[in-house]
């Protein structure tokens, strides 16, 4: 009974206004809703959680083939999907992602943080990748209207939220190297906890000097999956020397700081805070983006410029670091405590976390989960 009442409820808000620009008329574009008839036991644990291991019982699909556009539009029973051998994905990577959260607000409203910067970095991603853009207005409703069916999953306890991971891949059966023709956008969510195990503690970092991440004209300021298979053997080699993540340097001169693992980097020296500028090789973060309207917005002075991991080293010698951190949507805010450069080992802020890093921390969470007023419009009730 609960589920059709549910279903109804949908079908009726499933009608999504879709404006055609050229035309500056509205199209009805209907979003087609299977539920699930076999539940997945939702976790009775969320201080088990972990991050991205369970995901919930449907998923958003649809299609884009050349000559139709987007198109079939739905939400479905999450199942594993059917693609060649042959789909260009698996061969050349045309394929990128999303990464956003669904909170539980105190009084009981579920609330996304910001999504149409999501959708609008995402059609970033499509254009470099030559992926047919989507209608960012169409997938923020189609968003929302996959979290309200999925809402008995966003856990409830301190710190959880419901992971949303939006991503388009190729499907054309066919082994060249061309844009695809055929593609599929999906959405999938996934219950989570802390992201690092860590948590809110200073985290210890590495200086990668060997490999790097991206260069100035290549996919560095996208969400592309290749770009995450490019990290992958740094993390590994840090993890082995006892380090969480690595920092990227520039990919060039290898002498500029860039990213921190999959998050952007802030450094505070005295009153300023500075963090990398974005010039073609970085992600253009939300919670990046975020945290320097805050910071400014309390009389912070930030500061986005090329910075030299010379600078920061001698900065840590001299005491004039006074704490580093890194942000993104997965981890909200992670202290760095310990980095090692070379033969060099830094200790910041005495490895504890500190009070702009808790500051940013609180404010942000606050206004996720509700907790705060929301002065700058960034929270969007689904």
């Amino acid at each position: 009974m609960k589920n059709a009442k549910k279903c109804a409820k949908i079908d009726k808000s499933m009608k999504i206004a879709k404006k055609d620009k050229q035309k500056g008329v509205f199209n009805l574009q209907k979003i087609n809703v299977e539920l699930t008839k076999n539940p997945k036991q939702k976790p009775t644990d969320e201080s088990a959680l972990g991050f991205g291991k369970i995901f919930t019982d449907h998923m958003f699909l649809m299609n884009y083939d050349e000559g139709q556009g987007w198109h079939d539009p739905r939400i479905v029973p999450y199942a594993p999907i059917s693609i060649e051998p042959s789909a260009m994905v698996f061969h050349y990577g045309q394929a990128d992602f999303e990464g956003m959260k669904a909170y539980r607000g105190e009084n009981g409203k579920l609330l996304l943080f910001r999504p149409e910067k999501n959708m609008q970095r995402l059609n970033l991603s499509n254009e470099r990748l030559c992926i047919p853009k989507i209608d960012e207005d169409f997938a923020v409703e189609a968003i929302k209207q996959l979290v309200n069916i999925e809402q008995d999953w966003v856990p409830h306890s301190e710190g959880t939220s419901l992971y949303i991971r939006p991503f388009i891949f190729a499907v054309d059966p066919c082994v060249g190297v061309h844009p695809a023709k055929h593609l599929i956008f999906c959405i999938i969510c996934s219950p989570v906890g802390a992201y690092y195990p860590e948590g809110l503690n200073p985290v210890k970092i590495y200086v990668e000097q060997n490999y790097v991440r991206a260069v100035t004209g290549g996919l560095g300021f996208t969400k592309a999956a290749a770009n995450y298979a490019a990290s992958l053997k740094a993390q590994a080699d840090s993890e082995k020397l006892g380090y969480t993540q690595v920092l990227w340097l520039d990919g060039v001169e290898r002498k500029y700081v860039e990213e921190v693992g999959t998050m952007n980097v802030f450094f505070v020296f005295g009153d300023e805070v500075v963090t990398p500028a974005l010039q073609g090789s970085i992600l253009g973060g939300i919670t990046r983006l975020s945290t320097i309207e805050l910071l400014r917005s309390w009389g912070y002075k930030v500061t986005e410029r090329r910075l030299a991991i010379d600078e920061v080293a001698q900065a840590a010698k001299n005491g004039k670091l006074t704490e580093a951190f890194g942000t993104g949507t997965a981890a909200v805010i992670s202290p760095i405590g310990i980095l090692k450069y070379g033969d060099d080992v830094f200790t910041i802020n005495n490895n504890e976390i500190g009070s702009l890093s808790q500051k940013l921390y609180d404010e942000l969470t606050a206004i996720q989960w509700g907790k705060a007023e929301d002065k700058l419009g960034w929270s969007v009730e689904v």
